[in-house]
């Protein structure tokens, strides 16, 4: 939870850490209603993953010359 720059980190954290090559987040809907849902699914997938992604490229080593 947080701000789509915290779980962006967060996310980008934990793929380095374990070494992980994909990262599959799981929705619970729970009492959420599912406009709401929706939209935290459509603000993952437009905000979180791309800075995710920025984030894992940034901290790669570059390739050996």
């Amino acid at each position: 939870m947080g701000s789509a720059e915290t779980v962006a980190r967060k996310i980008a954290a934990t793929v380095q850490a374990l070494g992980l090559a994909r990262f599959q987040m799981k929705y619970s809907s729970g009492p959420l209603a599912h406009e709401l849902l929706l939209g935290s699914i459509e603000r993952y997938g437009r905000e979180v993953i791309p800075a995710v992604r920025k984030l894992l490229v940034a901290a790669a080593p570059s390739p050996a010359h």
